[in-house]
Formats: structure tokens, C-alpha cells, sequence
């Protein structure tokens, strides 16, 4: 797994409650072809034994355990610094519940080496069936206050994007160094799109290879509380990027948004709209 004439790259995989996708997500990295790579295990405080699992499979891995579920961004930073620590070139952020082949990351660092201006590099992520695409690219659309996943893909060779999915993202070294780690405010939803925007304007490119593909079995669909967090980090993530145009836009749409929401919750006892409102509520006291 190491061989120091090719650049050392860390596999960061966080884990909270992946019994169900842990084991073959770890099969799939051990399984790498590239020389120089390890891999790092962060649990957010696992209850379904998923963790302990791993740690009796895997003894060979880095294994850091959370004493609480510290959400996407504070999670991944704490083995994000570990690594960095380690002097890794690279860092691959990859989902619990994300398969790559044994070519992956040999393909990634190709990639990165032809393309010394991308600071961070996304395989073309399919979802489960292998066959539809799950993420080719990403789009904000700041009128709707959207980030949505492009499902075609654009060209046969890489492509800029404009945001990166935290799905699956090789980073340099070097974008840490300039822009620092996720942004913990971010629990959950939108620290990929803000941590690549944050690239971007440190002058790093941000590139889908669409030669490199991953399956990503979606899991998160399952979370009781996505709406909450996607609300509540869309409105987060916005606020932070708009320019002073959109924001007195953003004041307009969420207004007409809220009352919206406001009918739903008094009159049409709308299940979603508990959590939507709660989300606008629990904005205001994010530290901004």
C-alpha cells in the first residue's frame, strides 16, 4: 500500500451508522491498484456496531472515533487533519456508502497530474444500478437558492464544474493550505458546494472526470431530518456567497417562501413543513 515514489493519498471515510455499506465501501479502497495510499476511518459515534465491525476487519486501517456525531464537515476535518499531519499530497473524501474500483485512485492521480491547476477532482459518481448517473457535475441556480446535480454527462474528457460533490472529491494538499478545512457550520448539505466555491476563488479548478466512474448506493435518502438540514444549510450557504444583488433577492424569495410554509404548517398539516420551519427558525441563531 506504500510506495514512496508516487504521491501519498488518504482515503478519509466517515462513518455514522453504516453497517449496511461500511464493509463494501472498505473492500472496494483495500482493494486499490495504486502503491501509495492509506486509509482513515472517522465515526461520528456509531450505535449499530459499524465501527467496531470495521476495527476487528480492517486492523490495518486509522480508526478515530467521535465521541458525538459532529455532522459532514467537522467530521471529515478531524481525519482530514490527521492526514495532513501525515504529510498527505491528497486527500479522498469518500462517502460510506460510495464503491470505487481498483483502478480509482490511480486514475484520480493521473488526472490530477495532467491538470495541475484542479485543486480538487470528482469521478463520475452512478448510482446504484450502474447504469443512471448520480452526479456528472454540479449547478447553482441562485435564482431557485439550488445546489442540483447534472445527471448527463457534459464532454468525454474532463470538464470544469461548479461545485464538487463530498460524495467522492480528491483535494490537493495545497487547497487546504490556502482555504483551510470545511466550514463547521455546515452539519450537514452544502459544505461540498461551499468548500468548492471557496476553491474556485483561490484560483484552483474544479474537475468531473468522466472516465473515472464510482457507484454511490444513497443512503442518505433514508435521513428523517434531510429537509431540515437542506433548508437550513441552503440558507446558510447562500447567505455566505451571495453578492449584495442576490442577497436582496434571497431576502424576497425566502419571505414569499416562508408564507409558503407558514399555510402548509397551519392549514394543510404538510409533514415536511414542521421541519422547514424549523430550519428558518434555527438560521437565525447560526453564528454568521
Amino acid at each position: 500500500m506504500t510506495d514512496s515514489n508516487f504521491p501519498k493519498i488518504f482515503v478519509v471515510i466517515l462513518n455514522f451508522n453504516g453497517a449496511l455499506t461500511l464493509p463494501a465501501c472498505l473492500n472496494s479502497v483495500f482493494q486499490s491498484d495504486y502503491p501509495n495510499f492509506e486509509i482513515i476511518v472517522v465515526d461520528n459515534d456509531s450505535k449499530d456496531g459499524s465501527f467496531e465491525q470495521a476495527k476487528s476487519s480492517f486492523s490495518r486501517l486509522h480508526f478515530i472515533k467521535n465521541s458525538k456525531n459532529l455532522g459532514f464537515s467537522q467530521g471529515n476535518n478531524v481525519g482530514i487533519r490527521f492526514a495532513l499531519e501525515k504529510f498527505a499530497d491528497y486527500i479522498f473524501l469518500l462517502n460510506n456508502d460510495a464503491l470505487i474500483k481498483k483502478d480509482t485512485l490511480s486514475l484520480l492521480e493521473k488526472t490530477a497530474k495532467k491538470n495541475l491547476t484542479a485543486g480538487i477532482i470528482s469521478p463520475l459518481i452512478m448510482q446504484n444500478n450502474n447504469e443512471d448517473v448520480w452526479f456528472a457535475g454540479g449547478e447553482i441556480q441562485w435564482k431557485k437558492m439550488r445546489a442540483v446535480h447534472i445527471d448527463a454527462v457534459i464532454l468525454d474528457k474532463p470538464y470544469l464544474s461548479q461545485y464538487l460533490s463530498g460524495c467522492a472529491m480528491l483535494i490537493r494538499k495545497d487547497v487546504f493550505r490556502e482555504i483551510g478545512l470545511f466550514d463547521e457550520r455546515f452539519f450537514l448539505y452544502y459544505e461540498d458546494a461551499d468548500f468548492s466555491l471557496r476553491a474556485k476563488k483561490a484560483n484552483f479548478d474544479l474537475l468531473i472526470d468522466p472516465s473515472i466512474k464510482i457507484k454511490h448506493l444513497e443512503q442518505s435518502n433514508l435521513n428523517n431530518s434531510k429537509t431540515y438540514w437542506l433548508v437550513l444549510s441552503g440558507l446558510l450557504f447562500f447567505n455566505i456567497h451571495a453578492t449584495f444583488p442576490q442577497k436582496i433577492w434571497i431576502f424576497i424569495y425566502t419571505t414569499m417562501r416562508k408564507i409558503k410554509n407558514s399555510y402548509k404548517y397551519y392549514f394543510t398539516k404538510d409533514s415536511s413543513a414542521k421541519n422547514v420551519r424549523l430550519a428558518y427558525q434555527d438560521f437565525k441563531k447560526l453564528p454568521k
